[in-house]
């Protein structure tokens, strides 16, 4: 069976009324839906498209067997039953064919998925989690989103230490408590943790209680240094530096060679991720670690937030392809957009999902264009989703395990994430687990080893040439002990796209992150490029009518 059939177009297309709007949107991952519910909350009419029978684009979380169909599709359909229609002769704008980009690569698919398939809800875009005390969580509080999602607290952050999986200690109880950790070590970490929250304290215009510890502050020099180096100079044992880079401060680069490291870490950006990892420890009673993840996969999040822009009045329709962009002949500037069927819309804006592209010769010579074109490619993220017969640490439910760089082996320069997930966020049955894995890569193949690694130190892999060795999750292995059997899963690369900011938006792909901090920061700035003088989401709006999730639809 062909790869792309499962995903169908609609022999009879709807005719949109009306034909002008404030703003056109294709594609309803998390960007474009945020972009649509601030829009439509600040009064905009808005109109939201998308190619596929689903919500949520790439950030989606899918039934099998769609996530790999999903992959292999192309976003335009292959023959629309209605040829888009030419302008006459006296129109003012000529239509820009758009072109379909492909955006994952080196898709291997291994194993037989277990039945019911239907059961499984798959999140493209895994890992990701949320911070409880993220901004992104604050956003959903005040937009009404949260109305439509509920979080399961993630229950523990483990990190691969010396071969083993070893617990993260992320406060002065769990520090006490960790077996793992000797009396010097926790001495030096608390040192740290007590020193990071002067310096947060005294950031926020309290005065330190005493000379001795205002004296002991982050100086201004050091807060521009390389975090690890700063680390080095508080004396901190290894083992523990590696914990609060990796799993704390959450980089994705090897922060020891600075000279080779992609993206180096400054103490002021550690500072403030270990603050923003220790305000959302017990932020919320029902989350025993920093981080929450939605019940049903990360798709539930765009969803959200389309509902707030229905209830607002934004116009929804699915399965509806833009096929060109109208350009007004004489300014070239952007007018409007020709659907699948035909018919032409107007906008003053348009924010496109990176799937579709101009022609460079077009998008070269027209800065409305500039952007949509690969110049805004920075990378690649290797992605493993897997499903397995068992926990990867017995009693464990829903838990993130890090792995860093060198961990796996000595050629190793990313972190890799694995997220492991339970019956108990409803994507998978009862008794079966899932696990995302990623890591970020500039080399396709290098980045896919990097992640079949670390599933063969988790996992039974069959038919696996290294599937020997695995981890031990304990200073006392159990005797006759076994990892869970990898039933099926699935590689691919996918590409790393930024946002683009011309007349024409592009909004990026799913990053390398864990979380959606940068994202959220990206998504803001296309929103204040469009409407300077509105703000993103008022924080004293609210979501009127929360129970009336149906708005406007076609």
């Amino acid at each position: 069976m062909d790869e792309t059939s499962s995903i169908s177009f609609p022999s009879d297309y709807p005719t949109i009324d009306p034909t002008s709007f404030d703003l056109v949107v294709l594609g309803t991952g998390l960007p474009e839906s945020l972009l649509a519910a601030a829009a439509a909350a600040a009064g905009k009419s808005v109109l939201h498209l998308d190619h596929n029978p689903f919500y949520g684009s790439h950030f989606s979380s899918l039934s099998l067997p769609f996530p790999p169909s999903f992959l292999h599709s192309p976003p335009l359909p292959p023959d629309p039953s209605t040829p888009p229609s030419a302008p006459s002769p006296s129109s003012s704008y000529a239509a820009v064919n758009l072109r379909p980009h492909r955006l994952y690569s080196e898709i291997e698919i291994a194993g037989s998925s277990p039945e019911p398939s239907k059961a499984f809800l798959l999140d493209l875009a895994g890992p990701r989690v949320l911070y409880c005390a993220d901004e992104t969580v604050d956003l959903m509080l005040r937009s009404g989103a949260s109305h439509h999602v509920e979080f399961k607290s993630v229950d523990a952050n483990l990190i691969y230490w010396e071969g083993r999986l070893c617990s993260v200690p992320d406060s002065r109880q769990a520090i006490f408590k960790d077996r793992t950790l000797g009396l010097a070590e926790k001495r030096e970490m608390m040192k740290l943790l007590k020193l990071v929250q002067q310096h947060i304290g005294s950031g926020d215009g309290q005065v330190a209680a005493t000379a001795e510890e205002a004296a002991v502050g982050i100086s201004a020099e050091d807060l521009e240094t390389p975090f690890a180096e700063f680390l080095k100079k508080q004396r901190l044992p290894p083992k523990i530096r590696t914990i609060i880079l990796y799993a704390i401060a959450l980089a994705n680069h090897d922060q020891d060679n600075a000279e080779s490291c992609k993206k180096l870490i400054t103490t002021k950006q550690g500072i403030e991720s270990l603050a923003l990892y220790n305000s959302s420890v017990g932020r919320f009673p029902n989350a025993v670690s920093a981080f929450i993840y939605p019940i049903y996969g990360h798709g539930e999040l765009p969803q959200a937030f389309c509902r707030c822009a229905a209830v607002k009045g934004a116009l929804y329709v699915l399965r509806m392809p833009i096929v060109a962009l109208l350009i007004d002949k004489e300014s070239r500037q952007y007018k409007g957009v020709r659907l699948a069927s035909g018919q032409d819309i107007f906008s003053h804006h348009l924010v496109m999902e990176p799937s579709l592209q101009v022609p460079s010769s077009v998008s070269h010579s027209n800065t409305v264009c500039e952007g949509l074109n690969d110049s805004n490619l920075i990378g690649y993220a290797a992605r493993g989703v897997c499903i397995t017969s068992g926990p990867i640490q017995q009693g464990s439910s829903n838990i993130l395990v890090v792995f860093p760089p060198k961990s796996l082996h000595s050629g190793q320069l990313t972190t890799v994430r694995a997220l492991q997930l339970s019956s108990n966020v409803g994507v998978c049955p009862p008794g079966l687990f899932v696990v995302y894995l990623s890591t970020p890569c500039n080399d396709v193949i290098l980045g896919t080893e990097y992640v079949r690694a670390a599933m063969n130190a988790l996992f039974i892999v069959p038919n696996s040439d290294i599937s020997e060795g695995g981890i031990s999750t304990s200073d006392e292995v159990t005797e006759g002990e076994t990892r869970p059997t990898l039933l099926w899963s699935s590689v691919h690369v996918q590409e790393l796209t930024q946002a683009s900011f011309s007349a024409v938006c592009s909004c990026p792909m799913p990053d390398e992150n864990l979380d959606y901090r940068k994202i959220l920061e990206s998504t803001k700035q296309l929103f204040t490029n469009m409407y300077p003088q509105e703000e993103f989401f008022p924080k004293h709006s609210t979501s009127e009518n929360a129970e009336d999730d149906s708005g406007s639809s076609e």
